[in-house]
């Protein structure tokens, strides 16, 4: 797990946390921010994977 996926998986975490504490309280900004929140974590999750599969590649194709 790299720094961008786990950054990511933290960031979606903590957007599920806002939005549930906005439908708790019925902050609908609350829940809005949150659901935003889990998607840009999302989002940074899959630059980490993309970035793993890159550096898989890069180390398969390098001669042994």
């Amino acid at each position: 797990m790299n720094k961008d996926q786990l950054k990511g998986h933290l960031k979606d975490l903590a957007g599920k946390a806002q939005q549930k504490l906005g439908e708790m309280t019925g902050s609908r900004e609350l829940q809005a921010k949150g659901m935003l929140k889990q998607a840009q974590g999302k989002v940074q999750k899959g630059v980490g994977d993309v970035k793993n599969i890159a550096r898989d590649a890069e180390d398969e194709s390098k001669p042994r």
